[in-house]
């Protein structure tokens, strides 16, 4: 580790005890958010599983102006990211691939059936995020088959009353950008629509971007129920120096378009809810080798996924059933991957017990799903929860997970990479054992051990670094780790400075590989060993806060580093006004094996609220 981090550390640590205060003023409890699971909806206290929440206090105080960006503050999430600011980045959780992790925005699901390297692509942004949801471990048997590692769910804000807010920033390398936000509310009627643009030249050759962001959100009460209504569009042109099949190819380019809509309905039956909803989400991406002479090469891929889904929460007893159906319909139309097309559907049902005085939880689930061009396979898995005292909760997890070749896996073809239409389905075995803290009015943290046992593992490979990269199924994969994760706030502090919260985390996976013979490997063991972030929020007065995090990254395949970003923000009524410096100490670093990623970054902004 970086010996100035180490001290700035130590020096931050050391004077904890020095500034913390304390007032009348209590803070939010954690045990009061409702997971927003699309079925059985629990509160985080009676959750029996490995769940990390991001709520809006933290949101505005981190350094980050993206949602990629907020999410490298999240325990066991590991952010690779070729572009900047958001504009390329590929998610694993705790040493899943960017393919085993499904993001999805107020439930509804984001993946992509061409390449995990557009999840995301986003169609919303970072200012209309108000709390982010990470479920850690198998996710399939509730969520589908893209959450094998995990799954992120991004909670949009909803505003209570009626604004009009703009904003903007700028910093070096030519960043500016700009967005306008306003909600309508009135009598049963809620309204909100953001629009966001941002652009850099870019840290070195061919780095600039183009980022345009609009998203919409409505909820109307109609008869016994709620109408909502989903919009949102991304598009976003970059150049990709080096973002691909090695660091020579400094002039790709690729221009992407993602759209969403989806209609959904809840209603009350009784002490039953019922939700039903559709969804369609398109992707266009092109893909030029050489941004000067398009005709070089270039690839064109459209996606499309359309579906329907319902999902019930039944009340039995002291318990609460779930059950879910979805049924979607892939195509894709490629110039390189060819015309696809695939039905999926699926079927869902848990059981959450709560017994011994509302002590103990057992949620036994399944879901069961066909695929057109796989099959039919069962997913089962049970989480159990036992409060052992008043302020602490034991749990642990059993899960199989379970997720189908991407089509760019499957068909892509190039000079040096071969995509393999016999790849079979991977799947793995989960376990976790952990507990948490519960009832503390300023205090969250808990500890887990995960084991995840993999097998027919997907990925790119090859025996010598003359041959072309080919995906295959590698005989087994295993990740065993240990997670440990501590929030602290002080309650409202008051005077010239005070420390208003604490926060860290450090996650640990030990990953090993086994294949039929001696492979290089792309994707499957790129994990994170160590990863630790700390984080210092202090306040200056009343309106004036500073934020200082400092992170350790120790990847099995590159060298360490070490990361210091801080926020400094200026908070009123109408207006908020940040200073952010990433990379503080100007490390050099990467995070994939191809990309070199910026120096130290200024950005400034602000927000008006208008009305």
């Amino acid at each position: 580790m970086n010996k100035t981090a180490i001290l700035l550390l130590l020096a931050l640590a050391g004077s904890l005890p020095l500034l913390a205060q304390d007032s009348d003023t209590a803070a939010v409890a954690m045990d009061e958010v409702v997971i927003a699971d699309k079925r059985i909806q629990l509160p985080y206290s009676l959750e029996s599983r490995s769940i990390s929440i991001m709520d809006k206090t933290l949101i505005d105080a981190t350094p980050a102006t993206s949602i990629a960006g907020l999410l490298y503050h999240v325990s066991s999430v590991d952010v690779r990211s070729r572009g900047v600011n958001g504009i390329q980045s590929d998610v694993g959780i705790r040493g899943g691939t960017f393919e085993q992790t499904l993001v999805m925005l107020n439930g509804i699901r984001l993946s992509d059936p061409q390449t995990g390297h557009h999840t995301m692509n986003l169609p919303v942004d970072a200012v209309s995020i108000g709390r982010i949801e990470v479920l850690k471990g198998p996710g399939a048997r509730t969520f589908g088959q893209n959450a094998f590692s995990g799954a992120i769910n991004l909670i949009t804000r909803r505003p209570q009353a009626s604004f009009l807010r703009a904003g903007m920033q700028v910093g070096d390398f030519a960043l500016w950008g700009g967005n306008l936000s306003g909600a309508l509310v009135k009598g049963k009627q809620n309204h909100y629509l953001s629009v966001s643009y941002d652009r850099s030249q870019g840290y070195k050759y061919n780095t600039d971007y183009q980022i345009l962001t609009s998203y919409y959100q409505g909820y109307l009460a109609l008869g016994a129920g709620e109408l909502s209504i989903t919009g949102g569009f991304s598009g976003r042109n970059f150049g990709a120096n080096g973002f691909y099949a090695s660091p020579d190819y400094t002039d790709q380019y690729e221009e992407v378009r993602t759209g969403l809509a989806a209609l959904g309905y809840e209603v009350r039956l009784g002490a039953s809810r019922l939700t039903v909803r559709s969804y369609y989400r398109q992707n266009n991406d092109t893909y030029i080798f050489l941004r000067q002479d398009p005709a070089f090469y270039q690839n064109d891929h459209i996606n499309r996924t359309l579906g329907i889904e319902a999902n019930m929460a039944i009340p039995l007893g002291r318990g609460t059933t779930g059950v879910g159906i979805d049924l979607n319909r892939v195509t894709l139309n490629s110039n390189n991957l060819g015309q696809q097309e695939r039905q999926v559907a699926s079927l869902f049902a848990e059981h959450n017990f709560v017994l011994l005085q509302e002590k103990l939880s057992l949620t036994p689930g399944v879901q069961v799903n066909y695929y057109s061009d796989f099959g039919l396979n069962a997913l089962p898995g049970l989480d159990i929860g036992y409060s052992v005292a008043r302020h602490w909760r034991l749990y642990g997890s059993v899960g199989y997970t379970y997720r189908v070749p991407s089509y760019t896996e499957m068909y892509y073809r190039d000079p040096v990479n071969q995509g393999n239409a016999d790849l079979l389905p991977e799947y793995a075995m989960n376990y976790e054992v952990g507990g948490k803290t519960l009832g503390y009015e300023r205090l969250q943290g808990s500890i887990s051990v995960f084991y995840r046992q993999g097998r027919n593992m997907i990925d790119w490979v090859r025996a010598a670094d003359t041959l072309p990269w080919q995906a295959n199924n590698i005989l087994q994969v295993n990740m065993a780790g240990l997670e440990l994760e501590a929030r602290y706030r002080w309650r409202t502090a008051h005077g010239l400075l005070a420390l208003q919260e604490l926060q860290g985390y450090y996650t640990y996976i030990n990953a090993a590989f086994e294949a039929s013979e001696t492979l290089q490997s792309r994707y499957a063991l790129e994990n994170l060993r160590h990863q630790f972030r700390g984080t210092v929020v202090l306040a200056y007065g009343k309106r004036l806060t500073h934020t200082i995090t400092a992170a350790y990254y120790d990847r099995v395949n590159l060298p360490d580093y070490t990361l210091v970003d801080t926020r400094l923000s200026y908070r009123q009524k109408r207006l908020s006004l940040f200073v952010d410096i990433t990379n503080l100490l100007d490390v050099a670093y990467r995070e994939t094996n191809l990309v070199s990623m910026p120096g130290r970054w200024f950005k400034a902004g602000l927000q008006v609220k208008v009305l």
